[in-house]
């Protein structure tokens, strides 16, 4: 068995189609369990999906690859041969390091963002709950935030507040100058808008409110910014309210029309509304851009403005490269090692054999008055005869055979001059 790693991201793929191809988080249990039952050969899942990638990783046969592409396409109702004009795979040590990569935030839209280690962590814990991680990407998983967390303490590749959050706000402020005159409606109550509203505050909003679909999380929220709660029903009726409106809910559909922010800008008097949906799938109806007084933007309109806040970052991304490939490294090294582990077991299991057939051999001897010393000499030579016969033979071959190779790796382990 191998390990793929297959997937679009935000490098491959427009949002349009990322969030097409998304797993709601709703669904991943029951998405992994149908992708061990429906895709031949696979035997273990995890899947991340994010607003900016959707990717498996599946231990399976490494000939059975198109079974994925067809499992996807059918399982998200896309075309196999759109998937694969933006699909990219990945096998074994390659999977690894790309989740490597992936987990340290360098192949981040931000660079370097800390959200996606997380999200990896819960993607594989939510794995495990389903039942569909095992030992091959049990060992994946464990290397994987092992060198994503060395990255992110040995380097500096997220020292600076830069993350999709950030990006957003910063937008806001260079939209409205002094972020002090404005009032913001965050939509969501998830990691995102929680850092969102933070660099808000940072910012200095007038004023600004958390709506969720569970009025609880909305209010736990608000109450650490003094902002007002409520639930995504009652949005509508409240848009024109605010002069920012930053959305992150994880909703399948979208919470805001193009309608809602129509009604809203009438009632302002069509005082402009600054909207920005970081949402995958989207948050608000992309129709709504053609408002006139509504400045829409979507994640993938974040890249200039990310693009500026990561330089201070790639020199550090080039020092983490190292580590990711030393991680990637090990990875290989243990799981040779693990596969290695059933052969090293069947030959402690011979060598325990032949010293209990041999010391049964001397206790029977004992058992009928020979004489111990004796005994004890023919029990030694015996065990040392048959242990050493295998590898006596391996050397005679070696030598007949002319593989100076396989001599000198014999002379190296067992130490001879």
């Amino acid at each position: 068995m191998a390990i793929l790693a297959y997937g679009v991201s935000y490098r491959t793929a427009p949002v349009e189609f990322r969030e097409r191809i998304a797993f709601p988080e709703e669904t991943l249990g029951d998405a992994l369990l149908a992708a061990t039952r429906s895709i031949p050969s696979v035997s273990e899942a995890a899947i991340i999906s994010t607003c900016n990638r959707t990717e498996l990783y599946l231990s399976m046969d490494p000939n059975r690859e198109r079974n994925v592409v067809e499992w996807l396409a059918d399982e998200r109702a896309i075309a196999p041969a759109e998937i694969e004009a933006v699909a990219y795979s990945h096998w074994d040590q390659d999977a690894a390091r790309h989740l490597i990569r992936v987990a340290s935030g360098l192949d981040s839209q931000v660079l370097g963002e800390p959200q996606i280690m997380g999200q990896v962590k819960s993607a594989y814990d939510l794995a495990r709950t389903a039942g569909t991680v095992g030992p091959e990407l049990s060992l994946l998983s464990q290397i994987t935030l092992s060198a994503a967390k060395r990255v992110r303490t040995d380097t500096d590749i997220g020292r600076n507040p830069v993350s999709v959050a950030y990006a957003a706000v910063s937008l806001a402020q260079q939209i409205f100058t002094d972020l002090k005159d404005t009032r913001a409606l965050l939509l969501g109550a998830g990691d995102t808008i929680q850092r969102v509203a933070e660099h808000l505050a940072e910012f200095g909003v007038a004023g600004m409110a958390i709506a969720n679909r569970t009025l609880t999380n909305a209010e736990s929220l608000a109450a650490r910014f003094d902002a007002v709660p409520m639930q995504l029903t009652d949005v509508a009726a409240h848009l024109h309210e605010y002069d920012i409106v930053i959305a992150s809910t994880g909703s399948s559909l979208p919470v805001v029309g193009k309608g809602a922010l129509e009604a809203a800008i009438k009632q302002r008097r069509h005082k402009p509304i600054f909207v920005v949906d970081i949402a995958v799938p989207r948050d608000v109806e992309p129709e709504a851009a053609e408002l006139p007084d509504v400045y829409l933007y979507t994640i993938d309109d974040l890249t200039q403005i990310i693009e500026e806040n990561v330089r201070s970052r790639r020199e550090a991304a080039e020092n983490a490269e190292s580590m990711v490939t030393d991680g990637a490294d090990h990875y290989l090294r243990e799981r040779r090692a693990h596969h290695g582990q059933a052969m090293l077991r069947q030959f402690r299991d011979n060598a325990e054999r032949i010293q209990q057939a041999e010391l049964e051999k001397a206790l029977k001897e004992l058992g009928r008055g020979g004489e111990p010393q004796a005994i004890l000499e023919r029990f030694s030579r015996g065990l040392t005869n048959k242990l050493i016969h295998p590898p006596t033979t391996a050397i005679r071959n070696a030598a007949a055979d002319g593989r100076a190779d396989l001599l000198e790796y014999l002379k190296t382990l067992y130490h001879l001059d």
